[in-house]
Order: structure tokens, then C-alpha cells, then sequence
């Protein structure tokens, strides 16, 4: 039995299944998970439809006239809708069309267990399983700032249903979600403030890469309030007033991407003992194994980095130690990204993070204005940051903020998979002109 349809279930599922393992899917809502039904999919679909605008109104850089840009708010949403039940139906397809493999309809918890099998119930159905998987994802954690459970605010996931393009609009979190939402909603029409409690946005990331994020944004016109805490929100003449400790700031509409908690609270898993974090979350080991025989958990549910790509792994985990050879396991590497524009790419540890560990490093910068297809595109915005083991000339980790730079950062990550130094890439040829380029470019500054 696998509980949740999201990136892990499908795949591991129909894996399981043509294995010739009979296996239940268990999904209360859609299939497909945060990252089709309101993350990934939808929200680079709208992100494209952001830049489509962004690039009409940047027109006279390319030496084209185009008077004016026009936003039907309502017919962007609708295009990722489209996308979204594209998705979806696909899935269901692929899982409805496999044979050994049953997709169950409803909510699914554990009962107990009889010997070696697990108790459940999927709606009103009772189930039993020698082994189960947890894959059941996350939803917006919502802090308890005083008046807002009276709004009616945004968050990841109601998002796409909300037809109103905000006339002004408070952000609060600037993570991932909150600088790719912020940039959606301005360059489609929206004023927008972030609101961040720390001293920098994306947290995560070195303080340059960071600041030079800020910057881009804060040209496209979006307000930034860091080391702010919102102490309340209330309603006020038919907007929103947003209290932070000495200002208050007003608002058509509130956003809230303050992080992520996981489903983990009505799974019934008390009833055979799983153990869960203070905050909820599932504790594994590398193998995803819970501390319960017989009991997996895969995804966002489990903690650590809360991606599509990694849960998507998990899967391969997964397969592994139930039906291969156990080999795979949590030790990767793990790359993202922030899919604002222009794009950072992330891979391996930042230049604090190297230093914190106390290694031996070196580092370098390639600024993007120095790329000629970066020039020849008027995509000249952001840099590249190397790290490197000053002892092995491994990389240890880079940043790519850059037009595409979710898909420039991949050479390194491969290259870092393969163990390979640095040289590698440096001593390649690589195709002129183009933005891969300045991934050997970045490289070659070591030197």
C-alpha cells in the first residue's frame, strides 16, 4: 500500500507493479501532488507567462515598437489549469492502464496490525499490507500571527484559483515560493512588498548571491521589508493593514509562504508506533525505513530538502530496497532552484557553508555581462559562483544566477557526481556562442 499519489507514489507504484507486486495507491484528492496540482507545474506556467510580458515591454531593447502590453489575469490562470488537468489526466491514465496496481479513492490511515500485516482504511474501505509507503507531501504552514485566521489570504495552494490580480499585494515569507510568487504578481500588474523576518532573502543562499537577487527584484519594482516581523494583520477600509513592529503596511490581498508542514497528523500512526519529529515530520533512515518494519516514508513528509526531483528519487530509493538490490539510498547530491528571473541554480554548498565546515577552498565569479550570447540575448543580469576543494580541485558546490540558470547549473552537478575535478569542464570545448560558456568561464577564474 502506498498512501499518497504524489512524485514518489505513481512512479514506485507501477514499478512495483510490473515487478508483479499487487499494490494499492491510495489518493484522497488528485493525483500528482503539490508539484502538478498547485507547485511546479502551475506555477511556471504562470512564470512563463510573466516573462512572455516582462520581454514585450523590454521590446525597444531589441529594436521592436510594441505600445502597450495588456494582462487578461483570468486567461493566464486558466492556461496553467489547462496544464495542470493535462498533467493529471495523464497519470491517471498511465495508472489506471497498469495491471496490478489498484488506484483506491479517499482518505487512508492505519487501524493497527495482525501479525506481519498492516490494518488500514482507505474511506470506508479496509485494507491490509505487508508493507506500507507514506508519501503524503505537505501543505503551508501558517504561523499564528493574530488576525489572520479572520482574512482570507493567499498561499501555495489556493493560489490558482483566485481570478483577481491583486492591486497591492504583501508577501510575507522570501523563500522560494514567496520571491517566485512576488515576481509573478508584479510583472503582471501588481504592487508588492516581501516581508522577510531575517536579515536576508533566501536564506539558504551565500549573503552575495542573495543581495544580488534582492537588487534584480527591488529594479522590477518590488519592496523589500527585511528583519520585519508581522505582529498583526486586520482588516481596514476594505483593504488590509499588515502590522510589523514600527510601521504598518496596507494591502489588497495578504500571501502567505512561510514554510511547509507535513500531512502526517491524521495517518493514524500512533497505532503502530511510527515515530515522528516534534514538528511532524516522518524520521527514516537512509534507506527511507522507518523505525516500524515494513513502514517507508518518502518525500516532503520525511524532512530535509523539500523538492520535486528529490521525492521523485525517493522512488528510485524505494524500488531499491523492496524489489532490487538496496543500493540506493538518502546519500546524493541534491540540487535546486529558485525559478525567478533570472534563474538561480543551486548545487552543493555555498562558500559559509564550505568555510563553517572549516575546508579548504577556493572560489570564483563570472559576471554574466561578460558572456557574449549573454550580451547578444540582453541577458546580461547576474553571475556565477564556484567552490572548490583547494586540496582535490572537486567542486564542492556552485551558484548560477543567470538567464537559465537552472539549466546551466547541471553541468556542475553532473561533474560533481562523477567525482571529476574541476579541470573537467575547464578543459572542455565548449560551443560559441553560448551561456554555457560562462560555466567554463566561471571554472577558468580558479586558475
Amino acid at each position: 500500500m502506498i498512501i499518497g499519489a504524489g512524485q514518489t507514489g505513481p512512479s514506485l507504484a507501477v514499478s512495483l507493479a510490473n515487478s508483479g507486486w499487487r499494490v494499492g495507491l491510495a489518493e484522497r484528492k488528485h493525483v500528482g501532488g503539490s508539484c502538478v496540482n498547485f507547485g511546479c507545474t502551475p506555477t511556471k506556467a504562470v512564470i512563463a507567462s510573466a516573462r512572455a510580458a516582462q520581454l514585450a515591454r523590454r521590446a525597444a531593447e531589441f529594436g521592436l515598437r510594441i505600445p502597450s502590453v495588456e494582462v487578461d489575469f483570468p486567461a493566464v490562470l486558466a492556461r496553467a489549469r489547462e496544464i495542470v488537468l493535462k498533467s493529471r489526466h495523464g497519470l491517471e491514465t498511465w495508472l489506471s492502464g497498469t495491471a496490478n496496481l489498484t488506484l483506491l479513492r479517499g482518505h487512508a490511515r492505519f487501524e493497527g496490525r495482525d501479525a506481519d500485516a498492516f490494518r488500514l482504511r482507505v474511506g470506508e474501505e479496509p485494507v491490509t499490507a505487508a508493507q506500507v509507503v507514506l508519501d503524503t507531501g505537505t501543505r503551508s504552514l501558517i504561523p499564528p500571527i493574530p488576525g489572520l485566521d479572520e482574512l482570507d489570504f493567499l498561499d501555495a495552494e489556493n493560489w490558482l484559483d483566485r481570478a483577481e490580480l491583486p492591486g497591492r499585494l504583501v508577501m510575507i515569507g522570501g523563500g522560494s515560493i514567496g520571491l517566485e510568487m512576488a515576481q509573478f504578481y508584479r510583472r503582471l500588474g501588481s504592487d508588492v512588498v516581501v516581508i522577510e523576518g531575517t536579515g536576508q532573502i533566501g536564506g539558504h543562499e551565500d549573503a552575495d548571491v542573495a543581495s544580488a537577487l534582492q537588487q534584480l527584484l527591488a529594479a522590477e519594482g518590488i519592496e523589500f521589508r527585511l528583519n520585519m516581523q508581522v505582529t498583526r494583520v486586520e482588516p481596514a477600509n476594505g483593504r488590509i493593514s499588515v502590522r510589523l513592529q514600527n510601521e504598518a503596511v496596507e494591502a489588497t490581498h495578504l500571501f502567505v509562504a512561510t514554510g511547509r508542514r507535513p500531512n502526517t497528523d491524521d495517518l493514524g500512526l500512533e497505532t503502530v508506533g511510527v515515530n515522528r519529529s516534534k514538528h511532524g515530520f516522518v524520521e527514516v533512515d537512509s534507506r527511507l525505513a522507518t523505525n516500524v518494519k515494513g513502514v517507508w516514508a518518502a518525500g516532503d513528509i520525511r524532512g530535509g530538502p523539500m523538492f520535486t526531483h528529490t521525492a521523485w528519487d525517493d522512488y528510485r530509493i524505494l524500488q531499491s530496497q523492496l524489489a532490487g538490490d538496496g543500493s540506493r539510498t538518502t546519500e546524493r547530491i541534491v540540487p535546486y532552484a529558485v525559478f525567478t528571473d533570472p534563474e538561480l541554480g543551486r548545487v552543493g554548498l555555498t562558500e559559509r557553508a564550505a568555510r563553517e565546515a572549516g575546508r579548504k577552498i577556493k572560489t570564483a565569479r563570472f559576471d554574466m555581462r561578460r558572456n557574449g550570447k549573454a550580451v547578444e540575448i540582453s541577458e546580461t543580469a547576474g553571475f556565477i559562483k564556484v567552490v572548490v576543494d583547494a586540496e582535490t580541485d572537486r567542486l564542492l558546490g556552485a551558484a548560477v544566477l543567470a538567464n537559465d540558470g537552472a539549466e546551466l547549473v547541471h553541468s556542475y552537478i553532473d561533474v560533481m557526481n562523477a567525482g571529476a575535478p574541476y579541470q573537467v569542464i575547464r578543459d572542455a570545448i565548449h560551443i560559441h556562442p553560448t551561456l554555457a560558456e560562462a560555466v567554463q568561464s566561471a571554472v577558468s577564474a580558479l586558475d
